[in-house]
């Protein structure tokens, strides 16, 4: 395999992977990208990610979790380089705070609403049918509340016109994920090893920061994020 050719399948420019291969690693931008380019050249030729992040973890420190989420938090990642006040960064924050915390209440009403309308309406019978179906019932013993036909989470799901999307962080990664409907499902730093499901009303707005490193499967499907990666983020939408 050339040079040129992992770089294409990489998604990585030539001379990113020269300085890889070199151990210049002060040519790469930061050690989140190195680590992500070693775990994905690993993965192209079947080598141990491991063995090789180990020899370049006296020169490559771990991220910082939370710098790296406030990273991929900004709108335009990697675009915008004016420095703002620490009242700023305070509003901001408690901001999202508020805005989290009300989003998780109003999802946690939906749920608690949607099983309501899962319950299945008895069918009407005629006259004489029902009458032998009553005597019937009163020689059996009665069924149990609970045993009620309940749409089981899958069926509530598809019938609702919910969609699944699964994703697994082999790296550290920044996930924002917007439904159909405006609503924010997901804005969170997740770590490498990790996995996540969301569910929701599609189209569904996804940005994912340091995208080479997430495994992403829509309605048990895997999707190819390197078609929309630029600059580490993958931005794209999901119908």
């Amino acid at each position: 395999m050339s040079l040129e050719e992992a770089a294409r399948q990489l998604k990585f420019a030539p001379r990113q992977l020269v300085a890889l291969e070199a151990g210049e690693l002060e040519r790469l931008p930061g050690g989140t990208v190195v680590r992500g380019m070693l775990r994905s050249y690993a993965r192209l030729l079947r080598l141990d990610a491991e063995a090789l992040l180990a020899q370049v973890d006296a020169r490559v420190p771990p991220p910082d979790a939370e710098r790296l989420a406030q990273r991929y938090r900004q709108p335009v990642p990697f675009s915008d380089g004016a420095r703002r006040s620490n009242l700023a960064y305070v509003a901001l924050s408690l901001t999202l705070l508020v805005v989290v915390a009300a989003v998780a209440l109003e999802w946690r009403q939906e749920r608690a609403g949607m099983p309501r309308s899962a319950f299945v309406s008895p069918l009407q019978q005629p006259a004489e049918p029902q009458r032998a179906a009553v005597a019937v019932a009163s020689a059996a013993p009665a069924p149990s509340p609970t045993t009620r036909a309940v749409a089981p989470p899958e069926e509530r799901t598809t019938a609702a016109g919910w969609r699944r999307i699964e994703m697994r962080f082999d790296g550290e990664s920044w996930v924002e994920i917007r439904s159909g409907n405006g609503k924010l499902l997901v804005s969170q730093l997740h770590l490498g090893g990790t996995e996540r499901v969301v569910t929701g009303v599609p189209p569904f707005a996804v940005v994912i920061g340091n995208a080479q490193q997430v495994r992403l499967s829509y309605n048990d499907k895997p999707v190819d994020l390197m078609p929309h990666v630029k600059v580490e983020v993958a931005r794209f939408t999901l119908d």
